[in-house]
């Protein structure tokens, strides 16, 4: 019995060794293998636009790893929970923020809302600019225009100082990027009836105004477009008369450069782009005439255009699929588009035959591209949409996302104008679309 006790023994203490070994070596393995990365920091390039910077975690911040090692959602990968999570519709993305600081995170960066956008998953909405009639301050409104949207405008936050004030008047506007919505210059808001240099932005997927980069001169009435993710602007007065110059924004270096000087110095009040050029038509304040330029970033020039297109355009006008719309009557419930061939506006047989008269509360005030059909926006808010890539149609192909019937009749719109009801009680200043 001695002899086996003592044959056992160092077999117990061996193994009990073996056992210390192992662990001491998992526990130095478990050291050597770095902590993964969540699915919230992909090697994507960073924004281009100024985003508020938060402090880095000091070493050993234990509350920091645990947070980083928490889940998006329990149970599931991150890059599985990230699958779900971006197919949940954009009006219900302000619940995400609240949830917790890792969904507030996800949110707010670029790759969430660049992975919605890549696997067609984006949604555009329509933003709206507008005076008030009764009291001259300007606010605006954002239409969800998707399935259960509801058709109704959301009033927005207040917009910056500086643009929502009763002077605030003649600023520009462009989208940069899909999805940043510029608000550039304008009349000074101390009255003193100068403009400013101020530029603004609102990010559509960080929810926030952020201040940019002030433009070289100070404008006010001042024209404004993007073209290949360059943000342009012409023309325009200040206190000592109208402008020549026009500048250009190029945000991966954030800085403003002159390029070419307009042939004639204008105010516009019209302007597209179509075709890779930028076409401006406006008031010569010098000899009291409407002149038409057209800018090429190409050749960096500015050329004064009487062709066809500029002769018989007169009204908001927005570009689809390279043809070039516009509103060919006032409450914008017909259509034009211009023929290249024949080099003139040709009316559309996008027609309604429901008009509801030419007051300003009806009249067209900005028409825009929106999910693959052409949306006419009127001063008093409605919007109707019509499918012009569906051929010879009919009018059951306009649809209405918002506000009051447009079949109210010629005869009922002309009583109401009559009677005084048919003034403008908004007045829409700028009508963009912005996706996320």
């Amino acid at each position: 019995m001695d002899a086996r006790n003592r044959a056992a023994a160092p077999l117990v203490d061996t193994s009990a060794c073996f056992c210390r070994v192992d662990r001491s070596s998992a526990a130095a393995a478990a050291r050597r293998i770095p902590v993964s990365k969540a699915c919230v920091q992909p090697s994507l390039r960073a924004s281009i636009h100024p985003l508020k910077t938060k402090a880095s975690p000091r070493p050993g911040d234990r509350s920091h790893d645990r947070q980083r090692q928490c889940p998006l959602l329990p149970g599931l990968p991150d890059d599985l929970a990230i699958a779900v999570l971006i197919r949940v519709p954009r009006a219900d993305h302000w619940k995400f923020r609240l949830v917790c600081r890792r969904w507030h995170r996800l949110l707010a960066g670029n790759y969430f809302y660049a992975l919605r956008r890549r696997l067609g998953l984006a949604e555009q909405w329509l933003y709206a600019v507008t005076r008030h009639g009764h009291d001259g301050h300007v606010s605006w409104h954002a239409l969800d225009t998707s399935r259960g949207g509801g058709g109704a405008w959301r009033t927005l936050p207040p917009l910056p100082p500086e643009y929502a004030g009763v002077g605030a008047d003649g600023f520009g506007s462009a989208v940069l990027g899909g999805c940043h919505l510029y608000l550039l210059g304008g009349a000074d808001p101390r009255g003193s009836g100068g403009a400013i240099r101020r530029v603004v932005f609102y990010s559509a997927r960080s929810n926030r105004w952020h201040r940019a980069q002030d433009m070289l001169r100070r404008r006010r009435c001042l024209a404004a477009c993007a073209i290949g993710n360059r943000l342009y602007v012409a023309g325009g007065e200040t206190g000592g008369g109208a402008l020549k110059s026009a500048e250009v924004f190029d945000p991966a270096k954030n800085r403003w450069s002159f390029v070419a000087e307009m042939a004639v110095a204008m105010v516009p009040f019209v302007g597209a782009v179509h075709g890779e050029r930028w076409y401006l038509k406006g008031l010569d304040a010098e000899n009291q005439q409407v002149v038409s330029q057209v800018y090429s970033p190409a050749t960096d020039t500015w050329s004064v255009v009487l062709d066809g297109m500029v002769t018989g355009w007169r009204s908001p006008s927005a570009c689809l699929d390279g043809k070039l719309y516009a509103v060919d009557c006032k409450d914008g419930c017909r259509l034009k588009v211009y023929d290249e061939v024949a080099d003139a506006w040709v009316t559309c047989f996008v027609d309604s035959k429901q008009h509801r008269g030419s007051s300003p509360a009806v009249e067209a005030a900005a028409i825009v591209a929106l999910q693959g059909r052409i949306c006419v926006v009127r001063n008093d808010m409605s919007v109707l949409a019509v499918d012009v890539k569906a051929g010879e149609g009919k009018q059951q192909r306009w649809e209405i996302l918002a506000g009051k019937s447009h079949g109210k009749g010629f005869v009922t719109g002309l009583l109401s104008s009559l009677a005084g009801r048919g003034r403008a009680k908004n007045h829409v200043l700028h009508c963009q679309v912005l996706e996320a």
